[in-house]
């Protein structure tokens, strides 16, 4: 056996007692007993209760005096009350007479308000600003679409042809002076 075997051995016991001896020196206490359990002191829960019963009582003789909400003179969600009494009598044909007629669709309030330019290698290469009746803003080239439509034409320095999808019209707009 050598040196360094020897003492990591003694090492090792040494250790060993010093752990039994500390275990050895332990005392077990044994738990005292526990005090007896108190009844909790009242903190105002009563006195609360009958202020929160006050309060509720005081809140419903002021609700039973307040003026009773009115029925509304217009429903927005109907444009004709409808009854049973008022219905037409129905025909067996159709009426061509009572047709509503159709126009037209009204052309959107829009209006050119800037034409932005840009230099190309290719050439000059042109932006129009468009703006629209509900604030929207279009920036748009040749061939692109507004609102389902118009179809951008040609676009000028001061001015820009729409092509009306809908009605197979053109449209010019200009720069105001």
């Amino acid at each position: 056996m050598t040196a360094k075997r020897a003492a990591a051995y003694s090492g090792a016991a040494l250790l060993l007692l010093a752990w039994l001896a500390s275990a050895a020196g332990l005392v077990r206490q044994t738990p005292e007993a526990p005090e007896p359990e108190r009844a909790p002191e009242p903190t105002g829960t009563p006195q609360l209760a009958a202020e929160v019963h006050a309060q509720t009582l005081r809140l419903k003789t002021r609700l039973a005096a307040a003026p009773a909400p009115q029925e509304p003179l217009r429903n927005p969600f109907t444009f004709v009350s409808r009854t049973s009494a008022e219905r037409p009598a129905t025909s067996v044909g159709p009426a061509v007479e009572d047709a509503p007629v159709i126009g037209p669709p009204a052309e959107p309030a829009i209006e050119l308000i800037g034409v932005a330019e840009n230099e190309t290698p290719a050439g000059v290469s042109r932006t129009a600003i468009i703006s629209a009746l509900g604030g929207e803003l279009f920036l748009v080239k040749e061939g692109e679409t507004i609102a389902s439509r118009y179809r951008v034409g040609a676009v000028s320095a001061n001015a820009v042809e729409l092509n009306d999808l809908l009605l197979g019209t053109v449209r010019r707009l200009a720069l105001r002076d």
